[in-house]
């Protein structure tokens, strides 16, 4: 029994699963409103039929108390002719129609009550369907974007943003690196040709410093008077040249 019950469930979950996917709001609604203009209609043929009937009772009833008169009428003159056996046969004739209105007017007082129903329903129902039809749209538009919600959600799901964003940022990384790359060559490609530079401006240099040296010696030479000594000054001892010293390691 357990198992043939477990079987059972799987069915009826299987089932309730087609069911739920095969229910389309919008036609569920279309159907819905379809079934209540057809209810309608039976329902005013109906009250139609009731209240026909509820007249021709009516008049059943009227047309026998009219009699029931016409005949006591009739017993009484049948009673002034002194026809007793007469009038006894009107009365009773009388006495029939009377029996026929009093039956008549219990009928009339349910058929009034059923009809008075029906029309309280034919109201309701009309009251029903057109709400239905008003708020119709509105939850067709509600069902609709419900769907792209859902749509969306599953694309979204499908896709997984994280995973693109981790890949995002192994590719913004990447570009960081090569742009960190880039950077370094351009300064080291500066360096060394600065380097060059440098070494092109320090051969001149040299190169203008003996010739200075050259010039210096020659014009010391010249303007020396005779007997002077030729021995060089120490940078310690020259003012001058100590300043020139400590200007140069300055702008160092």
């Amino acid at each position: 029994m357990g198992l043939l019950d477990r079987i059972g469930r799987v069915i009826r979950a299987t089932l309730n699963g087609w069911v739920s996917q095969a229910e389309d709001p919008e036609k569920i609604m279309e159907q819905t409103i379809l079934d209540m203009q057809e209810d309608l209609i039976r329902l005013r043929q109906a009250v139609a039929q009731a209240i026909a009937t509820q007249k021709r009772s009516e008049r059943q009833q009227s047309q026998s108390e009219s009699m029931a008169v016409e005949w006591y009428q009739r017993a009484q003159l049948a009673l002034k002719k002194g026809e007793e056996t007469l009038a006894r046969e009107a009365l009773a004739r009388r006495k029939t129609y009377l029996e026929t209105a009093t039956a008549l007017k219990g009928q009339l007082e349910q058929q009034q009550t059923v009809v008075s129903q029906m029309k309280q329903n034919m109201v309701t129902l009309e009251s029903k369907l057109s709400e239905v039809k008003t708020k119709k749209d509105m939850y067709i538009a509600r069902a609709r974007s419900a769907k792209a919600s859902e749509k969306l959600n599953e694309m979204l799901g499908q896709a997984n943003p994280g995973s693109s964003f981790a890949a995002f940022e192994r590719m913004e990384e990447k570009v960081m690196e090569l742009e960190a790359r880039a950077e370094a060559i351009a300064e080291l490609n500066t360096n060394s040709v600065e380097g060059r530079f440098a070494a092109l401006e320090g051969g001149d240099v040299d190169a203008e410093l003996a010739a200075m040296k050259a010039e210096l010696t020659g014009s010391t030479t010249t303007s020396l008077p005779a007997g002077s000594s030729t021995t060089p000054v120490s940078l310690e001892d020259d003012p001058e040249l100590s300043k020139l010293r400590m200007q140069l390691e300055e702008g160092a």
